[in-house]
């Protein structure tokens, strides 16, 4: 049976020319995708966005729209975070429909604040609609909650590394409370201190712990181990970013909760990516 689109009406004003949407769009999974973000996607001009948005989610963005790739990892920036802000103005000012599309949600560890601050700033109008944090969507995958009424009453999402190459300072006797749940995203370089601070503040080494590589995507790892053993695992699992570290009492529902690894998607051919030249100036 041939595939059918969903209809919708989201009573929203369409894009108007000179404006920035910023938008989450999910962990990976393209179903997880909210409809207005989908809607925002096939107006958009220009897009602008971020190494972790799947192939999948960019398929459904209008195939006029010019594709920017402003993606970040360790040490290895296409573009510095100031040259970013920079590439939005210029586009909203040359009155582009511009979507700045985040992994996730543009408001959890997305910088999107940082440049709706910049919007602002330079008068241009902007709407930020939210989406699926890492979190959310990692732990659903996994096969575990984040709270649960038994094991978590509270939780809480936690950036594992620094903005400069300083301190990881958190409130470790915060995090190590009993019944709670603390999400590290961004974490693997830091596991080592994350697992000492948290057996340092009360927790014991077998407290359970999650590690999840490329949730929600077909490439999806999980592993599940204890604060003891977290840097040993990661080595010899040899798990790389993006992985989110969970640490908490759900995780031991992950052996009767846990559901299939996505399947695998389709791999898009023939996509082309528009690279950003270093120089960009207000």
């Amino acid at each position: 049976m041939p595939s059918r689109r969903v209809s919708y009406d989201l009573a929203e004003a369409p894009m108007a020319p000179g404006e920035v949407a910023i938008v989450g769009a999910g962990p990976g999974d393209p179903g997880l995708l909210t409809l207005r973000a989908l809607s925002l996607l096939e107006q958009a001009d220009c897009l602008v966005f971020d190494r972790l948005v799947s192939r999948e989610v960019l398929a459904l963005a209008s195939p006029r729209a010019r594709r920017f790739y402003v993606g970040k990892a360790s040490r290895c920036h296409a573009l510095t975070q100031d040259e970013t802000n920079a590439l939005l103005v210029r586009l909203a000012v040359e009155g582009r429909r511009v979507v700045r599309l985040k992994g996730g949600d543009p408001y959890i560890f997305g910088r999107g604040g940082e440049e709706a601050e910049v919007l602002i700033e330079h008068g241009i109008d902007f709407r930020v609609v939210p989406g699926i944090t890492s979190a959310q969507g990692c732990a659903a995958y996994g096969g575990f909650p984040l709270t649960h009424r038994d094991h978590a009453q509270s939780v809480t999402f936690v950036t594992g590394h620094c903005k400069a190459d300083g301190e990881l300072a958190l409130d470790w006797s915060a995090l190590a409370m009993p019944h709670h749940t603390a999400v590290f995203y961004m974490g693997l370089a830091n596991a080592g201190l994350i697992s000492r601070q948290l057996q340092d503040h009360g927790l014991p080494a077998s407290h359970p712990v999650a590690l999840v590589e490329r949730g929600t995507t077909p490439e999806q790892r999980r592993v599940i181990t204890c604060l003891g053993e977290l840097v040993e695992t990661i080595a010899r699992e040899e798990l790389k970013p993006p992985t989110l570290i969970v640490v908490g009492e759900v995780v031991r529902l992950a052996t009767t909760l846990a559901q299939p690894t996505p399947a695998a998607a389709t791999c898009i051919e023939g996509e082309t990516l528009e690279l950003v030249p270093r120089r960009v100036v207000l």
